[in-house]
């Protein structure tokens, strides 16, 4: 079904993509959810009256639909995981920060709130794992507090011998109240938090809420703007396939796959210093625009980084591919099938190893990418060394997008200032990170923010991660984890 057929009253939102605003009475929403193709968020606020409101942004083939549904003091909305699997967890975290539950929905657990908030939803601070029984079963639970300097997250596993039966994790750890926090700040100041969500995808974070709040005021930037945005982008990929594929192959023991592609990225961030300010390019986008120019120096500079990196490059992915030890690790290893990819609603870098075959810059390219033609990385294998081989496919096409970008940056501005509206309005911000889709949508009123919702890709992809580690044997899992490489941070705001 057509987003025009199921929704003809929705109203079209300024954004860059093909996106739709509507207001919804409970079957129309669960009309959406059977009719979309896909589920990018779901979440919600309290409104003034006692009452809530709970929206979602499905997927069309003809776009994007924000749908809105209004709900009375203690009224329940209808259900989504039937249609989408990863939609449970994320009701279990809007019930936790709105008190609004989903009619008929099976897991009712807490999700962010562990027993320790003012009227707390938890019984206690004990968590109501899955428990699995039978001769030899035996339980190794892993977290909250690791060896290492990840973010906080426990990982249960039900194991015989060391072959994994079943993970069941338990997230939510770093809630910071991010949501709330958007609220009170001013909108152009906020872009500086929404580059904090997740820090490792700044400027995704940072691209997709000022596409909002551009979107809402009417506002939308320069051509030269956009394409230092894209340019920024791309590295912030390279920066994060460089730092996975290196402690991929240190989890399998090759640490000179470390040793070489640690090398590399410390190398690509410190040339980003002097171009963005900032190793990270945090604050390297702003709304109406960007914060920095690049001169013709330094666009030299940064296509010759990359004319130097493509030959060491080709020359470490034939010696990854052509290890006999890293081969026996990664194949097979973690495998996620297509059809259950696509069961689970598997997204982004892990989804297109898995034959979902999504990308924003090729399936609904904003500009610039409409004009530069990106060519999308994929396999159908699904395993530890698909995802190693799209991140290489994606790091010599983000390379070439990287010089084409410095050869063809258009004249002009690189901001312009962003008036925000005293007039209540809404936006839509939708990028294609390096781990997969960044949403952020927010709504404006009296100048100020009544809302602002950041939606990471990994609400999608670590219930699937359950399911791939199932069958392997414990010491794989570091790898498979690794090989998706989920946000603790920007999934528990």
């Amino acid at each position: 079904m057509r987003l025009a057929d199921l929704a003809p009253t929705a109203a079209r939102l300024g954004c860059p993509l093909p996106a739709w605003f509507v207001r919804v009475d409970a079957a129309a929403w669960s009309a959406a959810a059977a009719a979309a193709t896909r589920l990018v968020a779901l979440w919600g606020r309290r409104d003034g009256g006692g009452g809530a409101r709970v929206s979602a942004a499905f997927v069309f083939d003809d776009g994007l639909l924000w749908a809105e549904l209004a709900l009375a003091g203690g009224q329940a909305y209808p259900d989504l995981g039937p249609h989408f699997p990863f939609a449970v967890r994320m009701q279990r975290a809007l019930a936790d920060l709105s008190a609004v539950e989903a009619e008929g929905a099976v897991d009712r657990r807490p999700w962010l709130d562990h027993g320790r908030w003012p009227d707390s939803r938890a019984r206690s601070a004990d968590y109501e794992f899955v428990r699995v029984e039978g001769d030899g079963v035996h339980e190794i639970p892993v977290g909250p507090v690791h060896a290492g300097i990840i973010e906080p997250g426990h990982f249960r596993f039900s194991v015989v011998g060391e072959k994994v039966l079943r993970l069941e994790e338990r997230l939510g750890y770093v809630h910071k109240g991010i949501t709330r926090r958007f609220t009170e700040l001013a909108p152009v100041e906020a872009a500086r938090l929404a580059g904090r969500v997740s820090g490792d995808s700044t400027v995704a974070y940072a691209w997709a809420y000022a596409m909002a709040l551009e979107d809402a005021a009417g506002c939308p930037p320069p051509p030269r703007a956009l394409a230092l945005r894209a340019l920024a982008l791309e590295r912030e990929r390279v920066a994060n396939h460089l730092g996975d594929l290196g402690a991929l192959a240190n989890d399998a023991a090759l640490a000179f796959g470390l040793a070489q592609f640690s090398r590399l990225r410390e190398d690509w961030l410190r040339l980003a210093q002097p171009a963005f300010g900032h190793r990270l390019m945090m604050d390297a986008v702003v709304p109406g625009g960007v914060a920095f120019d690049l001169e013709p120096a330094m666009l030299g500079r940064l296509a010759a980084q990359c004319d130097a990196f493509e030959p060491v490059l080709h020359e470490l992915r034939s010696i990854y591919d052509e290890h006999a030890g890293l081969q026996d690790r990664f194949v097979g290893t973690g495998r996620v099938p297509p059809e259950l990819a696509a069961r689970l609603g598997l997204a982004g870098l892990a989804g297109r190893a898995s034959g979902q075959a999504q990308d924003l810059r090729c399936d609904r390219p904003w500009p610039p990418y409409e004009a530069l033609g990106v060519v999308k990385a994929g396999s159908a294998e699904g395993d530890v060394a698909a995802r190693v081989g799209v991140r290489f496919d994606e790091l010599f096409e983000s390379l070439r997008l990287i010089r084409r970008l410095c050869t063809t940056l258009p004249a002009g501005v690189p901001r312009r200032e962003l008036v925000v509206p005293a007039a209540p309005a809404r936006g839509l911000g939708w990028v294609e990170g390096w781990r997969g889709e960044v949403l952020v949508a927010l709504e404006l009123e009296g100048a100020r923010l009544l809302d602002c919702h950041c939606h990471d890709p990994s609400w999608q992809n670590w219930p699937v991660l359950e399911h791939a580690v199932i069958g392997n044997i414990v010491p794989d899992f570091p790898l498979v984890n690794k090989s998706f490489n989920l946000s603790y941070s920007g999934h528990d705001l």
